[in-house]
């Protein structure tokens, strides 16, 4: 597949670090040009060209731009009408961006996360599934929705993984100033989050980890009772 890039910036980078051994013919925009750069170092199937270059050796066009500046860079480039475009930017949603790069079309909207140039991570994305599977699914999980209203409240809800790699880290601090191997205390709490929620529902772990009096029970309680639930869900309904 010929897959573009405009706007090569660090997601954009980590998408294409995770197709880049796929076999596909892969240009990116000179636009950020240490990560255009380091991709075109790394891959001898990843070039530079400027972004009307990037349009014209394309037939799939990943959009990573920030929105506020989109519609001045799209609008001086001519696409063509068998182009597919997926986009990354969150500040506007598939109709808007479909606007913008007439005659091609927008078909998917995606929000990659940092963990995809390794794979493993989830993909929340509007539009055509099939597209985003056949490029992204062999390594990853798509989760597809239905509308720009979903794809809104996935946008508010993915937030959580601020705070919660804000909890790690300040948990982190505390063991490491008891315990001889900072570093490898909070490989112990990553490594315990991610295997314990990957297949198992929070519901269901909450419950499992409800031994009364025990540590965890303690600690939950403790963070309910000053109002860690309603701060998160004050939190959520904010960013709507």
């Amino acid at each position: 597949m010929r897959i573009g890039v405009i706007g090569c910036g660090m997601i954009s980078s980590a998408a294409v670090h995770g197709i880049a051994r796929d076999g596909h013919q892969i240009l990116v925009s000179e636009r950020s040009a240490t990560y255009a750069r380091a991709l075109a170092d790394a891959y001898e199937n990843v070039t530079i060209s400027d972004n009307q270059g990037v349009v014209d050796a394309s037939d799939v066009i990943f959009l990573a731009l920030i929105a506020e500046v989109a519609p001045d860079v799209l609008g001086a480039l001519r696409f063509r009408g068998d182009q597919r475009i997926i986009t990354f930017m969150a500040g506007a949603t598939l109709e808007q961006a479909d606007a913008m790069v007439r005659p091609a079309r927008a078909v998917a909207i995606m929000m990659p996360f940092p963990g995809i140039s390794k794979g493993g991570t989830p993909i929340m994305m509007q539009g055509d599934p099939a597209l985003v599977d056949e490029i992204f699914g062999a390594r990853n999980e798509i989760y597809p929705l239905k509308d720009a209203k979903e794809m809104a409240a996935y946008l508010c809800a993915q937030a959580v993984l601020s705070p919660v790699a804000r909890m790690v880290n300040d948990t982190a601090e505390w063991l490491g100033k008891r315990v001889s191997d900072k570093a490898q205390g909070e490989a112990f709490l990553r490594a315990l989050i991610a295997s314990n929620l990957s297949d198992t529902e929070s519901a269901a772990l909450i419950k499992a980890l409800n031994t009364p009096g025990g540590y965890n029970q303690r600690l939950r309680l403790h963070m309910e009772a000053s109002g860690s639930s309603e701060a998160l869900t004050g939190g959520l309904n904010a960013l709507e």
